[in-house]
């Protein structure tokens, strides 16, 4: 049962926030939000970015922080800041909820004892993968991988995105129990209006009847975007005409861009970078025909909804995460993890765009969650994390 406004006061933690846009910022976002118009009070604590400015109706904390973003795409905060954890303190939360397993659990661990108050952790990413990526040396990465399970185990609930993330997690070494709590997206559920998706391709020099391949995502090769570019090459060695676009960027960008030119298919494939307005977002999904997202790195995959919501189908790496939940030749498309699988659905499907069309509906229709509900259904749980913890059934190791 949901409580009334104004109950619960929820601090949510994670290591990127806007100015710095990625899914599980995104995801803080709408928590916060949600929480503090539809149900209680909000309180966010982040790292410190440079020229950040906060205007949102609930507090926002920033705590010191280095600048890690070319090791892992964002800034590691202090998570022992005296001043910090008092102004957190003074919002009076309730519950903390951790999106992050490095500095934003220490920083809960901290305000926990603090406070005494329960902590909530939500697995989103393959951190196994990001800590192979930003660090080299064997013994490091070891250790690396026993501080982050260590935080998690010491939380008083833990929660993942999907069972795909649950495994992660589990590989990891984590043994304690978990539940699936998915994300939900924050686009409406409806396509832009046609007028302004050909406006849009017009902007980019794409004729109205070529069709459109959409990734949207960090740029890191992890990602899948090999995959993609292989494709298109064989796409256009088959003599398929279309255009590849990019929204996203990251450090690995401008490997990528030289990659596409090396294939000879730069003409075809278009890198606009970061997009934050989420209406011209919500434009570049509405305008294409398939969205391709070949991650196996994703646990979830947002964008797997947010374009279900504009009406737009994936293709996606079968038995992987953003997979679940998705019906191969109903709401999307599985391939094999080769650039060879997604490049033969292309030539046998993806010039088809009325076939595309209706796929792409079945997934607005079958795929779409909202943030509210999703979010609505978090806060229907902290309830019972606290009302757990109060009377003594957490079991963590603290």
């Amino acid at each position: 049962m949901i409580r009334e406004k104004h109950d619960l006061t929820v601090c949510l933690l994670n290591d990127s926030f806007p100015p710095c846009i990625d899914g599980v910022a995104n995801t803080l976002v709408n928590y916060a939000d949600i929480i503090h118009t539809d149900l209680g009070r909000a309180v966010v604590a982040v790292p410190d970015f440079p020229g950040a400015e906060d205007h949102y109706d609930y507090p926002v904390v920033r705590y010191p922080s280095v600048d890690t973003t070319k090791i892992v795409g964002y800034r590691a905060g202090y998570p022992f800041s005296v001043s910090a954890l008092g102004a957190v303190a003074d919002e009076k939360p309730d519950i903390i909820h951790s999106h992050c397993p490095v500095m934003s659990t220490a920083f809960a661990r901290t305000l926990r004892e603090q406070l005494d108050i329960p902590v909530v952790f939500t697995y989103h990413t393959k951190f196994d993968i990001e800590i192979n990526h930003a660090v080299r040396n064997r013994l490091i990465r070891k250790s690396a991988v026993k501080l982050l399970v260590d935080n998690i185990s010491s939380c008083d609930e833990v929660w993942v995105v999907s069972e795909g993330a649950g495994k992660s997690m589990r590989s990891l070494g984590y043994q304690g129990d978990y539940i699936v709590m998915e994300n939900g997206g924050d686009f409406p559920k409806g396509r832009i209006p046609e007028e302004c998706c050909l406006r849009q391709r017009s902007e980019l020099g794409i004729p109205a009847n070529i069709p459109v391949y959409l990734f949207v995502g960090r740029l890191m090769w992890y990602k899948g975007i090999k995959l993609i570019l292989d494709a298109m090459a064989g796409l256009k060695s088959a003599e398929k005409d279309f255009r590849m676009v990019f929204v996203g960027d990251g450090m690995e960008r401008e490997q990528m861009e030289d990659y596409a030119e090396d294939l000879g298919i730069d003409d075809k494939c278009i890198f606009v970078g970061s997009i934050h307005d989420r209406e011209k977002l919500r434009t570049y999904f509405s305008m294409a025909d398939l969205f391709l997202f070949p991650s196996t790195y994703d646990t979830y995959g947002i964008v797997v909804r947010e374009a279900a919501a504009c009406g737009l189908a994936s293709v996606l790496i079968e038995k992987s995460c953003a997979a679940e939940g998705t019906i191969h030749g109903e709401n999307a498309y599985h391939v094999e993890e080769n650039a060879k699988s997604l490049c033969d659905l292309l030539v046998s499907h993806g010039q088809d765009r009325p076939l595309l069309r209706r796929l792409g509906e079945n997934a607005m229709d079958q795929l779409y969650l909202s943030w509210e509900d999703s979010v609505h259904r978090a806060y229907e749980r902290y309830g019972i994390v606290l009302d757990d913890y109060r009377r003594g059934l957490t079991e963590r190791n603290l």
